[in-house]
């Protein structure tokens, strides 16, 4: 069996298998399918038993197979062929929406009690404040991204903003400094963000096909912030819609429901591997009950001085925040 082992944040990750190029590929590249969209970056290390997590990957000639105990995950069957059919390699094991990328989620909470917002963050040096914008895909994480580095924000992630409570005091990590941006968004609303492509895409394609863009330049400085004050937003970005429509969080309790739900959501969604195996979310009761408890004491500290959803198109997606926070 060939091994190796791998670090994101804090969690730890032994894998072993039987055929050495199905292991991850070190460093990362930057690309659309690449955990360093989720993530700051991966770490190797050496394999240990004693590590956080095990995978363990057995390509055999057989039904494609998949079974975890709490903290082991076995695949089995042509992993080699599955990788090379596959359509889309951001659901496979190393992808960006992949196995791994939830297995880190669930590993980081288990062990280390550290929550995942999905959400870019961006940070005001000056007045030590950090916005997140948190939502799905289609709520506007890129265009509060690009817009809020454009108005001279720093990045602090494009995509998965960690953070660990403890006592009163709350830690920020890091993240991703790589977001998958469509075209058409950098072509039509930020230019300035467009990188020389070897190949540009036709008028009819720009909408069809996202970059992996490398915000690392517009980075800030630190690598964690503590107890910064917080701004979370949940938006919905519309286009041609004109204004800014604020709502603020008066009550806690769905304030603690927004943040424990954009927590869960990757990390109990069900997916779908190589287009054909399928793996349940990995979250459970335990989990859950110590994630809520974690939203509740989030949105009860002092350091977050607002939380509000917002209704606006992307030229007005500011409003007046960057004054009045």
């Amino acid at each position: 069996m060939y091994q190796t082992g791998l670090q994101i944040l804090k969690a730890t990750v032994g894998i072993r298998s039987n055929a050495r190029d199905l292991l991850p590929k070190f460093p990362l590249q930057i690309e659309v399918k690449s955990l360093l969209t989720d993530f700051r970056g991966m770490t190797e290390i050496p394999y240990s038993r004693k590590l956080d997590g095990q995978i363990v990957l057995e390509n055999k000639p057989s039904a494609a197979f998949f079974k975890r105990s709490k903290m082991k995950a076995v695949f089995r069957g042509p992993l080699r062929k599955l990788e090379g059919q596959a359509s889309d390699l951001r659901y496979s094991l190393w992808g960006n929406q992949g196995f791994l990328y939830r297995f880190i989620l669930y590993l980081l909470e288990e062990r280390h009690h550290i929550y995942s917002l999905h959400a870019c963050g961006l940070y005001d040096e000056k007045r030590n404040l950090l916005y997140i914008a948190a939502g799905g895909a289609g709520s506007g994480k890129t265009v509060y991204l690009l817009s809020g580095i454009a108005k001279g924000l720093k990045l602090f992630s494009t995509e998965t903003v960690a953070y660990e409570c403890r006592g009163k005091k709350i830690t920020w990590f890091k993240g991703s400094l790589i977001d998958n941006v469509r075209l058409g968004t950098l072509v039509h609303d930020f230019p300035q963000f467009l990188p020389r492509l070897d190949r540009p895409s036709s008028p009819g394609q720009v909408w069809q096909k996202k970059i992996a863009l490398d915000l690392s330049s517009h980075q800030c400085s630190q690598d964690t912030l503590i107890q910064p004050d917080v701004v979370i937003l949940f938006p919905r970005i519309e286009e041609g819609r004109k204004g800014f429509f604020s709502t603020p969080f008066e009550d806690k309790r769905p304030a603690a429901k927004a943040v424990f739900d954009n927590l869960s959501q990757k990390i109990a969604e069900t997916t779908i591997l190589y287009d054909r195996l399928t793996v349940c979310g990995l979250d459970n009761a335990g989990l859950a009950e110590a994630r809520l408890r974690s939203a509740c004491q989030l949105v009860e500290n002092g350091s977050v001085v607002k939380m509000a959803s917002v209704l606006s198109g992307p030229a007005d997606c500011w409003g007046h925040l960057l004054e009045s926070s």
